[in-house]
């Protein structure tokens, strides 16, 4: 007797009553449901030499005769078809990937292994079950027949048969005997349109990937359909991009290394860390939140190359861009500089992408990404200069580069912006509120238009250039976070070409050693690509005194109430009086670029089991019941 499952698990109702009658009568008939194992044959090197359906489709499906569609062959090319099979016999297992189909005395089922699919073929008198007890056949009349007709769709089976070309021209396994496997008491998502609610796909990726292994229909506006991958292509995909990386850093003398992902200190970034405490040596330690201060310990220790593809934590918020855990690539490169890390980093990327998807051109959002020829490279003033609002060039005194050195005139330039916004915000409230109280939306909204026009540009920067001294002081060590903001408010959006933003402030960039030519300005660049920050390298900071110096200034910030600000980690500097050699580094975000890679705007989209805000049960349930509908 198997026992009842949960009904937050398994819902009570006809679907899974019936399945779970089946189960009860394919455990009668074959014994144990659920074997240890099935031996498939090895005619064509599959994985680790056994057939897969993948193989054998691979390996035969170019014996099916060619006929038009919705033709058939002619029993000349039948007959062609099957000779040149010759009658191979083949062991194969897969998940039912249709509701099987019963003509009389025979049936018909596709088997699926998740990515490709083979029809099967049992007849009422010839098919025979196999005891999972003793794996002898069942000594009872029509034993496969009856098991077949007790199969549910998504059970899995394992067959053996003859390979043969049916009389509509599609190869097959005519089934000798069926071992059962393994019961599906829930029913398959909907096989024409899968699963459509983002959030269950998320949730539940198990019932995302068989719902993208088992669709036969493609709409339109089906997620898999826009983005031209189906849930498992993107993590295939995924899998290539990291595999092209690593033998990139390989082929070029790095060595992979593997650093503590527990930390007493968590340093590297700044961010704001994940705290677990270590009972036996009772004390508190953090999720990593960079490996970077431990791979450059081995800069120290005399390596000279080391990467690697690490896990990192972040206790912050979760956006379609952050995602609590995400996987990185860090490298570091001795006696190396900052342009040769952004050259290097080019190349790598243009072949990683070239060997992953067979171009240097890829498609994101219905525009392309060209990563095949050498990728612009601006300071960041320039990038803010370049992507300023047109409120900028409207006052009496346009906006010149220059303002970005002065600091008064930063604040202005924020103020500005600020004022701007409060005014427009008023626009739309006053828009909204006219609409709720009947006017017309079309002419509200022409008239929000016609107010946003006649805001008076000139008088709001008279207004600000009167106040700004007095009200926002002259505090200059805020001035780099102040740039920082205004490339991110004005300039980080428009980045969609690859694009390298060099120049950093030195201020918020501890870990980077400064601009020969500029100590104000670190030797740092970060990539961005489609809006996004993909990648952050910079020359790294060598200089023991100066580090520490730097993670002082962290310090004060910290108690300054900056959550995000690094810890001091004496030990790293303790390191560095050892000396090390100068260097180059970067990490580079593997979630964001399999983004870009697979047409993804979601970084839960390429990430197997995203971190997701809990719901309660019955509201999940609920859901995921609805969207898996029966076949029935």
């Amino acid at each position: 007797m198997t026992t009842r499952l949960p009904e937050e698990i398994v819902p009570d109702n006809d679907q899974t009553r019936a399945r779970a009658e089946h189960l009860a009568k394919i455990q009668a008939l074959v014994g144990n449901a659920y074997p240890n194992k099935f031996e498939r044959s090895r005619l064509t090197g599959g994985a680790e030499g056994e057939d897969t359906i993948t193989s054998v489709v691979g390996a035969y499906r170019k014996h099916e005769p060619e006929v038009k569609e919705g033709g058939r062959p002619t029993p000349e090319q039948l007959e062609e078809a099957n000779a040149r099979l010759d009658g191979a016999v083949v062991r194969v297992s897969g998940r039912l990937a249709t509701p099987p189909r019963v003509m009389g005395k025979a049936a018909f089922v596709h088997l699926s292994d998740g990515k490709e699919r083979l029809q099967i073929y049992v007849r009422r008198q010839e098919a025979v079950a196999v005891s999972n007890d003793s794996l002898r056949p069942v000594e009872e009349e029509e034993s496969g027949w009856k098991l077949f007709q007790l199969l549910d769709h998504g059970d899995f089976v394992g067959v053996e048969g003859k390979l043969f070309v049916t009389k509509t021209g599609e190869m097959s396994v005519h089934v000798g005997t069926i071992q059962f496997l393994s019961k599906a008491l829930l029913p398959m998502p909907d096989k024409l349109h899968g699963i459509s609610d983002p959030e269950i796909r998320q949730r539940q990726r198990y019932a995302d990937l068989i719902a993208s292994s088992l669709k036969v229909k493609t709409d339109e506006g089906d997620d898999d359909a826009r983005h031209g991958l189906s849930t498992r292509e993107v993590f295939e995909l995924r899998s290539k991009l990291v595999t092209a990386m690593r033998r990139h850093l390989d082929d070029h003398g790095y060595i992979e290394v593997e650093t503590p992902m527990l930390s007493p200190i968590a340093s590297g970034a700044a961010a704001r860390p994940f705290t677990t405490h270590h009972n036996a040596l009772d004390i508190d330690l953090y999720l990593r939140i960079a490996p970077e201060l431990y791979l450059k310990r081995l800069l120290v220790g005399g390596f000279e190359r080391v990467y690697e593809l690490n896990r990192n934590f972040r206790n912050e918020g979760i956006s379609t861009r952050h995602n609590p855990e995400f996987t990185m690539l860090e490298f570091y490169t001795a006696y190396k500089d900052v342009n040769w890390m952004m050259d290097f980093c080019e190349e790598m990327l243009r072949h990683t992408i070239q060997t992953t998807t067979g171009s240097t051109t890829v498609r994101f959002e219905g525009q392309e990404l060209d990563f095949g020829h050498r990728l612009e490279r601006l300071s960041m003033k320039e990038a803010i200069a370049r992507h300023l609002p047109p409120l900028f060039k409207e006052i009496s005194e346009p906006f010149h580069i220059s303002w970005l050195d002065d600091d008064l005139r930063v604040r202005e330039m924020i103020a500005l912006n600020d004022a701007h916004v409060i005014e427009e915000a008023s626009l739309r409230s006053l828009m909204t509120m006219k609409i709720e109280h009947g006017m017309d939306e079309d002419e509200a909204v022409e008239e929000y238009l016609d107010a946003g026009k006649k805001i008076d540009i000139d008088k709001l920067w008279s207004e600000v250039r009167s106040s700004s001294s007095r009200l926002l002081g002259h505090d200059k060590s805020a001035t780099p976070l102040l740039i920082q903001q205004l490339f991110e408010e004005f300039a980080e959006q428009h980045l969609f070409d690859p694009t390298f933003i060099t120049d950093f402030p030195k201020a918020i960039s501890p870990l980077s050693k400064a601009s020969p030519d500029d100590p104000a300005v670190a030797e740092r660049f970060e990539l961005y690509v489609a809006g996004m920050e993909v990648a952050n390298g910079f020359s790294e900071l060598n200089d023991p005194a100066e580090q520490l110096e730097r993670f002082e200034e962290q310090t004060r910030q910290r108690e300054g109430g900056d959550e995000e600000a690094m810890q001091m980690d004496e030990d790293y500097v303790k390191a560095l009086a050892y000396g090390m050699p100068p260097a180059a580094g970067i990490g580079i975000g593997i979630d964001r670029l399999t983004m870009l890679l697979t047409n993804r705007r979601s970084i839960r989209d390429v990430i197997l089991f995203p971190h997701m805000r809990p719901r309660p049960t019955s509201e999940a349930q609920a859901e995921a019941d609805e969207e898996q509908t029966s076949d029935s």
